[in-house]
């Protein structure tokens, strides 16, 4: 997974597979874009107008949350 964020554009983009061809996007809600392959599976998720949605797109948190817990 990777997460990049576009200061240029204010785009905040989350990958969950690279090299995967894109066939299909959705806007689910606007400025939401969920992009998916052929077989329906999700791929990356991108968020538009990033910094008037979220308080600090260019920081991230990442949590691994232990089995069992």
């Amino acid at each position: 997974m990777k997460v990049v964020y576009d200061q240029e554009t204010d785009t905040l983009t989350v990958i969950f597979a690279e090299d995967v061809q894109v066939t299909e996007s959705d806007e689910d809600k606007p400025g939401v874009i969920l992009d998916y392959d052929a077989l329906g599976n999700l791929v990356s998720l991108e968020i538009l107008d990033a910094s008037c949605r979220m308080k600090s797109p260019s920081q991230i948190e990442y949590k691994v949350v232990p089995a069992g817990s």
